[in-house]
């Protein structure tokens, strides 16, 4: 087959790295570029990626003209969190028989978000004969995908419990952040109640995921607010520009989900993000046999992330037409040879 023709909407820091991994990439061509930002719109996409040439592809905010020229297999998208934002970006790439592969966290299982956007964003997939997948590396892989695969090894399983703790001294700028880090207390609640800072999102996608692979018919599942991580002393940004907090500032957050099945907690997810944090993942499965599992340090978000979507492509391009959430496609795999060998003819 004819390279995979990939068109970005956008062209933020996960889409820039995402275009940066593409153009290194066999038998992927980018052919088209989306984004709203002024700044953006009309420039090379070469330019604003930051690669040494120009790509030929000129960033534009008119979808519908770039998805009428470009004759694309699929759009990776990288624009906001939430579904309901999402859907009119979503729904006009698959009105043009394009595949799409999002970050969007909410739409990693969006039914728990809003069920009937949910089913017109499958029926529209179906009608159009392509697919939609949101994914990453959380939600997307670390704390749903990965667990599930795990339980794979087991007869029977009771419960779930995952952990993961990333070290926000090592994450770009954005993310510190996001996370809050350098504010005083005072500050960080008047950022959540202005939602300018909404801790993680995804929680709830990655339970009901869980649940949906097993078989679980859940009674309840909460996702706890946000809580601040005081640092007991001076944490410096280990990145060129970022955050340095002091002792008494907040360092970052931690947030944790559970869900009940039969008066009892079956999942348990446990979010840490902070300066200076412990970084690993943890995996504990009661079951039999039961399973404890450690890595260490935990994987890197935005590379892992550019990779799951990346990666997902041809399982994507392979997968019957709809909405599709990872437990329904083959096993996650690396595609580190040409991309058309992945590719179903």
């Amino acid at each position: 087959m004819d390279e995979v023709r990939v068109v970005l909407f956008g062209v933020g820091a996960m889409g820039r790295r995402i275009a940066k991994f593409l153009i290194e990439k066999e038998g992927v061509e980018i052919v088209g570029a989306i984004d709203t930002s002024k700044d953006k719109i009309g420039r090379d996409l070469g330019e604003v990626v930051g690669v040494k040439k120009k790509l030929g592809v000129e960033i534009s905010n008119d979808a519908d003209a770039v998805f009428s020229k470009a004759e694309a297999d699929v759009m990776l998208h990288t624009t906001t969190s939430f579904f309901r934002q999402v859907y009119p970006q979503i729904a006009k790439a698959l009105e043009h028989g394009v595949n799409v592969v999002s970050t969007c966290e909410e739409l990693s299982y969006p039914y728990t978000v809003d069920e009937t956007l949910a089913r017109k964003i499958d029926g529209l997939a179906r009608r159009y004969r392509v697919t939609v997948l949101g994914t990453g590396v959380n939600p997307g892989f670390v704390m749903d995908t990965l667990p599930i695969a795990l339980t794979g090894a087991c007869q029977k399983v009771r419960a779930i419990r995952v952990t993961r703790s990333l070290d926000a001294a090592n994450r770009r700028v954005p993310f510190q952040k996001k996370v809050g880090a350098g504010l005083s207390l005072q500050d960080l609640e008047q950022k959540l109640k202005k939602r300018e800072i909404t801790g993680h999102v995804g929680l709830e996608q990655s339970m009901n995921l869980i649940a949906s692979a097993l078989g679980w018919e859940l009674e309840d599942v909460k996702v706890a607010p946000v809580e601040p991580v005081i640092a007991e002393r001076r944490v410096p940004s280990k990145v060129e520009g970022g955050v340095t907090v002091e002792a008494g500032q907040v360092a970052g957050l931690k947030q944790s989900g559970w869900a009940t099945k039969k008066g009892r907690r079956v999942i348990t997810l446990d979010m840490q993000m902070y300066m200076g944090a412990e970084e690993y993942e943890l995996y504990k499965i009661e079951g039999i046999p039961p399973i404890n599992m450690k890595n260490t340090p935990c994987m890197q978000g935005d590379l892992s992330t550019v990779a799951v979507i990346v990666n997902s492509i041809p399982k994507v391009i392979n997968a019957p037409p709809g909405l599709v959430t990872m437990k329904d496609l083959p096993i996650p795999s690396a595609t580190p040879e040409d991309m058309r060998k992945y590719i179903k003819e």
